[in-house]
């Protein structure tokens, strides 16, 4: 824990708070709105099959690719309708966290 950290005032929803703000907090990345065009990574893994091509016109519900991670398949679904602009990834990929899998246009 930093010390000699002295108490400020933390503005939370219009509510005034005094604490001590660390550099840690001070430091965050910001929040940012997911984009609904792209497919995130949500864990760690493996690309082990990709079912869509660059082009392709996809459903709501309807399975884009196969994710592995801790020995566990996770489908990815689209979560909304549209045609696939870019795969970056590949089959065989390890991705981490946070990597960009699919772009709709």
């Amino acid at each position: 824990m930093e010390k000699d950290l002295k108490p400020e005032v933390l503005n939370i929803d219009t509510s005034l708070y005094i604490t001590r703000i660390s550099n840690k907090f001070r430091n965050r990345k910001p929040w940012v709105k997911p984009d609904p065009r792209s497919v995130l990574s949500s864990i760690p893994g493996t690309i082990l099959d990709i079912l869509v091509k660059p082009g392709q016109e996809v459903k709501k519900g309807e399975e884009l690719m196969i994710l592995e991670s801790m020995k566990m398949q996770n489908m990815l679904k689209a979560a909304s309708g549209g045609r696939i602009r870019t795969i970056p990834v590949k089959k065989g990929d390890k991705v981490a966290k946070g990597t960009l899998l699919l772009e709709f246009d």
